[in-house]
């Protein structure tokens, strides 16, 4: 048990900053943005769908009459969507202090691809978020006190990471096990991106957070989950207050990993999480960014 629930009371002001959330038209991605907007941060909701993403940020002003709130559209399957938000962000604001990598797609029924030819939950839930990273390094850290909270999952610990076959192309396709790799790939982007910026010398902290087993629209294409959620899934609310710890409390570690601190790290309120053994290995890391930049087409940039 925490020593006191953290909540999003906690988050302290706001105003003044710039965040981007994506996949915030709904789920954990809506929650945390309604959450930094109530606190004065001015959000970029990103999001593929144009029209649910113009709704959700309706809904946000509902309740946060006076909050700041402009709507990119982002596909993360597409990488050429993701360099149109980049840019299209550039030239709209000047400095980026949180960037918030939430959207993803979870347990297709079959091997599916991106617009790229990349694995559908690889391409979008890793690839996806690489590229937007490294488009948008130079903003972040030219901007004081500035994160990347990279949303992982406990599904992690139910998959192993194949660097030999990322695309599934060798292997019989497996969507837990390709999702769960994924995750780890979003955990090792945040530890290797955490070191460089260490070795770089800038403040800029990396870290990841996990929701826990939280009901979102993502769970969609799993009847296990239909069938549980009404049972033991907290509601989307809190499955975000994880991902709002990582971008906001002043305790978060550098390269560090939060969850609900319940059992299996199912439930409650965010503490420290220990990732997968994979997800916490330096070699898979320094491969898996090579293996990005040769596929997004994209190099880190000197800082």
């Amino acid at each position: 048990m925490p020593r006191q629930k953290w909540t999003s009371d906690a988050i302290g002001d706001q105003t003044g900053r710039v965040a981007i959330v994506t996949g915030a038209n709904s789920g954990i991605g809506f929650e945390t943005s309604k959450a930094l907007v109530r606190a004065g941060a001015s959000v970029v909701v990103a999001s593929r769908n144009e029209r649910k993403a113009a709704t959700a940020a309706d809904e946000i002003r509902a309740v946060a009459p006076d909050g700041i709130l402009e709507v990119i559209v982002l596909d993360l399957a597409s990488l050429s969507s993701v360099r149109a938000f980049v840019a299209t962000f550039l030239n709209r604001f000047d400095r980026l202090d949180l960037l918030i990598n939430n959207a993803g797609v979870m347990m297709p029924a079959k091997r599916e691809e991106t617009e790229d030819g990349f694995e559908l939950q690889f391409g979008t839930n890793h690839l996806g978020h690489f590229a937007l990273t490294l488009g948008l390094l130079e903003r972040l850290v030219a901007t004081p006190g500035s994160r990347v909270v990279n949303v992982s999952s406990s599904a992690q610990s139910f998959g192993r990471l194949d660097l030999e076959d990322l695309q599934w192309t060798r292997r019989p396709f497996n969507r837990m096990v390709s999702y769960a790799q994924s995750k780890i790939s979003n955990m090792l982007f945040t530890l290797e991106l955490q070191r460089r910026f260490e070795s770089y010398g800038l403040s800029t902290l990396a870290a990841a957070a996990h929701p826990g087993w939280t009901a979102t629209n993502l769970q969609a294409t799993s009847p296990l989950f239909r069938f549980f959620n009404p049972i033991f899934a907290m509601q989307p609310w809190q499955g975000a207050l994880p991902t709002l710890y990582a971008a906001v409390a002043d305790e978060v570690e550098p390269g560090a990993y939060y969850g609900p601190h319940g059992v299996g790290g199912m439930r409650g309120y965010p503490v420290k999480s220990k990732p997968a053994a994979d997800s916490l290995n330096a070699a898979y890391a320094k491969r898996l960014w090579s293996l990005s930049e040769e596929y997004v087409g994209l190099k880190m940039p000197e800082l």
